[in-house]
């Protein structure tokens, strides 16, 4: 049955137990708590144990998502795993997940556009929806990052992370406006070499930091602002501000050029890091938790990253 409109149900988080602070690294490369501040942000961020996979925290985030939602794990027949950092590239993710939490038989797929991933999967859940092709849609992004990281290479090793957020998409009523905007989303292709793995399974991720933050710094807004043009609002109308948590200095650029104030900006990278996938559904859930987050109003995400890909909605608060 083809629907008008969908919505975000609820969210749900997790994060690995172990916690790395600043000074860790600074046993590791040569780096100290100021400089890492003073260029990403980041205070301290969490690291995945050896055993402790992608799958795992994807479904530990997804069961705090399905919970809060209020469903049964029957009533939902999509799972959408948006992860660039799977152990193994079969199987899939998302049909591991959808299997644990004990959905019968859904559609699984997962969705590799990086940073850009959530939101990319949340315009995929949201068009299954509205097309009737899904009832609910659980759509999680989860990273284990330091799983490519060279620890021996500041440029990287104080920035990425571990974690996994999700988001439960459902259906609006016959007489309830749409809860999720329309996608602007795009990519830069020639300059996807500024963010990549190199030496194929064994690699490391390596980025041109400099290029990315100009990159990001400069074109994202527009993007931000083309999604608010299209879901009917302006950024005086938003209560919420949660783009991927790539680098504090990036996330406060693009607010202060869209007229965000700092107060309604998320800043999670703070004690998480960047966690690709993971970063926009984390920091909606802490944000949460902490009451930053007013039901029925809009919020705008917005993500970018390797590529270049980015994507952009605005939602309905749940």
């Amino acid at each position: 049955m083809i629907v008008a409109g969908a919505k975000i149900l609820a969210f749900g988080g997790y994060q690995p137990d172990k916690v790395v602070t600043n000074d860790d690294l600074a046993k590791l490369v040569d780096t100290n708590d100021e400089w890492i501040r003073a260029r990403v942000g980041i205070q301290s961020r969490r690291v995945a144990r050896d055993d402790e996979t992608v799958a795992d925290m994807a479904e530990a985030a997804g069961a705090k998502a399905l919970a809060a939602s209020g469903l049964e794990p029957a009533d939902v027949d999509l799972v959408i795993v948006a992860t660039c950092s799977p152990e193994v590239p079969l199987p899939n993710v998302a049909a591991t997940v959808g299997y644990r939490l004990g959905i019968p038989a859904p559609g699984a797929y997962d969705l590799n556009a990086a940073c850009a991933g959530f939101c990319y999967a949340i315009s995929a859940a949201s068009d299954a929806v509205r097309a009737g092709s899904a009832r609910n849609v659980l759509v999680v992004g989860a990273e284990k990052m330091t799983s490519w990281i060279d620890w021996t290479d500041r440029s990287t090793c104080i920035i990425f992370a571990d974690g996994a957020g999700a988001a439960v998409v459902g259906p609006t009523a016959d007489d309830e406006p749409t809860g999720i905007g329309p996608v602007v989303w795009g990519s830069a292709g020639d300059q996807a070499n500024k963010i990549t793995v190199t030496g194929g399974r064994n690699g490391a991720l390596t980025q041109d930091g400099q290029g990315v933050f100009r990159w990001a710094t400069t074109a994202i807004a527009p993007v931000a602002l083309e999604a608010c043009h299209r879901a009917g609002v302006t950024p005086a109308d938003i209560t919420a501000f949660v783009p991927h948590q790539a680098n504090l200095r990036i996330i406060e650029a693009i607010a202060k050029k869209l007229g965000i104030p700092r107060e309604r900006v998320a800043d999670d990278i703070i004690h998480t890091g960047n966690t690709s996938s993971a970063s926009i559904p984390l920091a909606l859930a802490r944000m949460a938790e902490q009451g930053r987050l007013q039901p029925g109003t809009p919020a705008l995400l917005v993500g970018f990253g390797a590529g270049l890909a980015y994507a952009s909605q605005v939602i309905t608060v749940p």
